[in-house]
């Protein structure tokens, strides 16, 4: 009795794994020639479910970062939360305990004079001992690191890891402080979001924190936004709060950009190069008497 000879489906569901599979094995020999080459090849074998979502975002993750700058993710001048050097003792536990950062630039007579790193945790023997001396900052310094704003993330990290600095000054052409990076901003570029001070509850997509304030997920739905805040943003083209900010932008926008929509700025707490994640919503008219505000106290001053 002969043996039954396999169909012609057969033969069509084997040779799409196989070829992605010869294509790969070409790619191990050198005989794929670039990026987009590779990422066909990735792209394949992720829509036949043989490498799954998270293993691709993280080799197009990692392969990005080859191609990324530090300009692209640091965290603007503008948004940095530092130490003054002349700070008391009560003002520098203030700003620790409410920022819930782990590292903080010290800096002189301006922001662009970084004097140092603070680490949260080298305060905490002087906590301890509870002595009547006086904390001296100076004295809990480590020194900080400089680098370019053009200076490569996989470069970056390479000198994180061999160094074991987990923080950064980026300074711009003429020397001034641009903003500060740090080597979780850069592992999220390859392994997506890390939970950090701004993360809340997973199913919570808005966090109040006062009347004038939130932090809104990018991800909350139009429908609950427009519950939370009385506003009537339309579901036509977006099913998201995020894709509603990304149009306004036009591009995906960097962490501590701001837009302002109808009645409300949104500001960018967190983001990657693809996508927006996290943001902070004021009503506009609170953003309005703000300005006022501080205009009328540089006009005194």
């Amino acid at each position: 009795m002969s043996e039954e000879q396999p169909s012609n489906s057969d033969k069509e569901v084997k040779k799409t794994p196989r070829s992605w599979i010869e294509r790969l094995g070409q790619a191990l020999q050198g005989e794929l020639k670039d990026r987009e080459q590779l990422m066909a090849v990735l792209n394949e074998a992720h829509k036949n479910n043989i490498i799954d979502h998270e293993a691709f975002s993280m080799i197009d993750g990692a392969l990005q970062v080859a191609e990324m700058q530090v300009r692209d993710i640091m965290l603007p001048r503008s948004q940095m939360i530092v130490l003054e050097m002349d700070s008391t003792e009560e003002e520098l536990m203030d700003t620790v305990v409410v920022s819930a950062h782990s590292r903080f630039p010290v800096v002189g007579d301006s922001k662009d004079e970084i004097v140092g790193i603070l680490l949260a945790k080298d305060l905490l023997p002087h906590l301890v001992n509870s002595s009547d001396e006086k904390l001296k900052i100076r004295d809990v310094l480590r020194p900080a690191v400089f680098i370019p704003e053009s200076k490569r993330l996989n470069v970056l990290l390479k000198e994180f890891r061999s160094t074991r600095n987990h923080i950064a000054i980026v300074v711009d052409e003429y020397g001034g402080v641009a903003g500060m990076v740090t080597i979780e901003d850069v592992l999220e570029q390859i392994v997506g979001e890390i939970e950090d001070e701004h993360d809340f509850d997973e199913d919570t997509f808005i966090y109040e924190h006062a009347k004038d304030r939130a932090t809104v997920k990018a991800i909350t739905p139009i429908e609950d936004f427009n519950e939370h805040f009385k506003t009537r943003f339309s579901e036509n083209e977006f099913d998201t709060i995020g894709g509603i900010v990304m149009q306004a932008f036009g591009r995906v926008p960097k962490r501590g950009d701001i837009v302002i929509i109808e009645n409300f700025e949104f500001k960018v707490l967190r983001s990657t190069s693809r996508r927006i994640s996290l943001l902070e919503v004021y009503p506009k008219m609170v953003v309005l008497v703000e300005k006022a505000t501080e205009s009328a106290d540089v006009e005194q001053d």
